[in-house]
């Protein structure tokens, strides 16, 4: 499994500037003086980011593929999308019924194992609030050895504050190593949630 955040699972770094021509006209941009004045030009100074556009695209072919395949067990007759948007929707919407299942089995999974503690929603009720990246502690093992030893069983995690040193400033565990953060997504099984727990355990035992 991986442990990058969800925003990072599925592309490119990539921005996109959409908005009316007249608003975007009076924009004022911060750009280099030979820049055009005109939108879209006066955003785009210097090259763009080909590799970046080539992956956006990539993408969205992804996500259409993905529709096509996954995405018929819904009727749509009634939602007013057509061609390519209608698609996508269907794709992002078996995407995030499976991810329904995936955070279902990461919160029960790591909360079996005694001595852990999940930071955020766990409520199984309200799983529409949070997507299956979970941050969590381990009594008496510091977050950098947990991650150790979960990537020496395969299991690559992150541990740490993430770059959201006030969070973990506010939970008081800042100065205890933070925590350890896991990340399951539509190309992980319910099965490698089981032999994560199984290896959680294992380092719970130690």
């Amino acid at each position: 499994m991986n442990c990058t955040p969800h925003y990072k699972f599925f592309g490119s770094h990539a921005g996109i500037l959409y908005g009316r021509l007249d608003l975007l006209n009076e924009l004022k941009a911060y750009k280099v003086r030979p820049a055009s004045d005109n939108p879209p030009y006066k955003f785009e100074t210097g090259t763009q980011n080909h590799e970046g556009i080539a992956g956006v695209l990539g993408a969205i072919e992804y996500f259409e593929w993905f529709g096509n395949q996954f995405g018929g067990s819904q009727d749509w007759s009634e939602s007013g999308f057509t061609g390519r948007r209608l698609t996508l929707k269907k794709g992002m919407s078996a995407l995030r019924a499976y991810e329904y299942e995936l955070s279902r089995a990461l919160i029960e999974t790591i909360s079996s194992v005694p001595g852990t503690r999940i930071y955020g929603v766990t409520d199984l009720r309200r799983l529409e609030e949070r997507v299956p990246t979970v941050s969590f502690t381990l009594d008496g093992k510091p977050p950098r050895r947990v991650a150790e030893l979960l990537a020496n069983e395969g299991f690559y995690v992150w541990d740490g504050n993430y770059y959201a040193l006030a969070v973990t400033e506010r939970l008081s565990l800042e100065d205890k190593g933070g925590m350890v953060r896991v990340g399951a997504v539509h190309y992980n099984t319910l099965d490698e949630i089981a032999r994560f727990g199984e290896s959680l355990k294992k380092i719970a035992k130690a």
